[in-house]
């Protein structure tokens, strides 16, 4: 019933994520979420988010922020990692997905997602159709988002039940 909100690999951080191991399995385009995934929400791109970004494209990445927050908030975190980007997406709307492979020049095949919400960033990219990965909400200033997260909770308990007999493509 809710696996439609189900990602396809959970962890605690994106910074934990085998990037290189994603690139030799094919992947070549990461659409990233920016608050609360790579950095705690409103915080300005930080050392670790560089030396990732700088990492990825060294190994051949093309990467992409998509994010609901305005330009004035996007433009400057996308300009410090060097990665394209969107603003004002919509998510869970399809369209800034495919906006984002477009840019990247890759296909829903070899893609991934990488944010903290179920119900926008996770669903969003599963109605896409590519692989999602969910990263646990970065600590740090509250989000306005409290219902969502104790409704993602609950959804999560189903998640781990799921995921104990369904593998997952990423795994």
């Amino acid at each position: 019933m809710f696996q439609k909100f189900y990602p396809d690999l959970y962890v605690s951080s994106t910074y934990e994520i085998d990037f290189d191991r994603l690139y030799r399995s094919g992947y070549r385009g990461l659409i990233f979420d920016i608050d609360n995934t790579l950095v705690t929400h409103g915080a300005p791109a930080n050392d670790q988010a560089k030396q990732l970004f700088a990492h990825l494209h060294e190994i051949g990445f093309a990467t992409c922020l998509i994010s609901n927050n305005q330009e004035p908030r996007v433009k400057p975190f996308a300009d410090a990692v060097h990665s394209l980007y969107i603003y004002d997406a919509h998510k869970p709307s399809t369209k800034n997905y495919e906006k984002a492979m477009e840019q990247m020049h890759t296909e829903k095949g070899n893609t991934v997602f990488i944010g903290d919400q179920m119900f926008t960033d996770v669903f969003g990219a599963n109605r896409t159709g590519i692989p999602s990965i969910m990263v646990k909400k970065s600590t740090g200033r509250r989000n306005p988002d409290c219902l969502k997260r104790r409704l993602e909770a609950i959804v999560l308990i189903g998640y781990r039940r799921y995921r104990k007999t369904h593998k997952s493509i990423l795994e």
